[in-house]
């Protein structure tokens, strides 16, 4: 295929883009420069675009069955990409990952339950919870800082252990790549977590939505599934929104090898009385992967190198803010404690002063509390806007 301009800006100006149509609702004013919402400003790969033209010519848009087409496209894609192979009949399509993530909550545990998450981690993992009647437990990751003053983030394996053995916890909510914080967890890591699981006999729902952007200079995903036995209480939640960012069109798929698991997650599934795809995220779905491998590999040099972009100019031109290079997502995660603010200054700070609409860390968890999560999902053109405008403001306060 040919190179992709991911330099060249997409105006996504009145498309009810939430990223850019809600600025005003969520940061009190519509110019400041959209890096939060975890959906990147690039087009679609052209094979996907196309896809959706051929199929949008026929002008009957009516319920849509998912054809073989479709599993062995994702299949394929994951043997090849992550060395991952599974059953047909293990498969559940969903209406995306954040519905899977209520569902599971519904299917594997009762009201009361506790359902252990890992903060700081994407907030629906805790209203998911919460929405169903759950309590969450928190088994907080651990923050070790490093020689250059950034920070290392690891799974606090001996707490998870305590708070798997509590008796009123059933399910473990596993964010794999993480997101903010850009870990790629690594097989003993996994394995660590999955023999946890067993001893305890928690249900593990494994969130890989970013498995497939992860740097070319980190440590390789490994899908937790390939891991683990068929019996193991192990679901995985999947859907190439991100990766070939389609997430409006919402569908994604729940691969769960244990029948009995499967079942109860069918059966609540389809209470819900909804149709979990329309004729577009069916043709998305199938010919990103089928057909947007290329693209990919473009996007995630473009990534790394905004990645390394970001790394350097905070560590040169923004004192007060330190920030590790993620292992994979194309999210970052940015420590500003050193700048002795609080949550709302810091908001004050980004968003008054700066014009930045990031995401604040708060909304992570307790432990996200004077951090900001910053979207690289864009061209570096914005990353140098981004940049200045910080600095500026941090200027401006000495």
């Amino acid at each position: 295929m040919s190179q992709t301009d991911f330099d060249q800006p997409v105006n996504r100006e009145n498309t009810h883009a939430v990223k850019l149509d809600a600025r005003e609702a969520v940061f009190g004013r519509a110019d400041v420069l959209p890096v939060w919402v975890a959906d990147m400003d690039f087009a679609a790969p052209q094979a996907v675009t196309d896809a959706l033209s051929e199929r949008a010519l026929h002008p009957v848009y009516g319920y849509t069955m998912f054809p073989d087409s479709l599993y062995s496209a994702m299949h394929d894609w994951f043997r090849q990409r992550h060395q991952w192979s599974f059953q047909r009949e293990w498969v559940l399509m969903a209406p995306g990952v954040v519905p899977s993530l209520n569902a599971a909550c519904m299917a594997c545990t009762d009201p009361g339950d506790e359902v252990i998450i890992q903060p700081p981690v994407y907030p629906p993992f805790f209203s998911s919870v919460r929405q169903t009647g759950r309590q969450v437990l928190e088994n907080p990751l651990l923050a070790e800082k490093q020689e250059d003053g950034n920070l290392y983030y690891r799974m606090n394996l001996a707490h998870l252990e305590q708070c798997a053995a509590r008796p009123q916890a059933k399910m473990l909510l596993l964010c794999s790549p993480h997101n903010p914080i850009g870990r790629v967890w690594c097989e003993a890591e996994l394995t660590a977590v999955l023999d946890i699981c067993r001893r305890h006999n928690l249900v593990l729902l494994s969130d890989e939505i970013h498995c497939d952007l992860v740097f070319s200079d980190s440590h390789r995903h490994r899908m937790l599934a390939a891991l683990a036995r068929p019996d193991d209480q192990l679901i995985t939640a999947i859907a190439p929104s991100k990766t070939f960012n389609v997430p409006g069109l919402g569908l994604s798929a729940m691969v769960i090898a244990n029948s009995g698991l499967r079942q109860k997650m069918a059966d609540v599934l389809k209470s819900f009385h909804m149709p979990q795809s329309n004729p577009f995220s069916v043709t998305s779905f199938e010919a990103g992967y089928r057909h947007g491998g290329p693209w990919l590999d473009q996007l995630m040099d473009y990534l790394q190198a905004n990645r390394d972009f970001v790394v350097n100019q905070v560590s040169q031109r923004l004192p007060g803010i330190n920030v590790s290079a993620p292992e994979g997502t194309y999210l970052m995660w940015l420590d500003c404690r050193a700048l002795g603010l609080d949550d709302t200054g810091l908001k004050r700070l980004f968003v008054e002063q700066a014009g930045v609409g990031m995401n604040p860390g708060v909304s992570f968890g307790a432990n996200g509390s004077g951090f900001m999560r910053l979207n690289i999902g864009c061209p570096r053109a914005t990353l140098e806007q981004v940049i200045e405008r910080i600095q500026a403001a941090l200027g401006a306060r000495q």
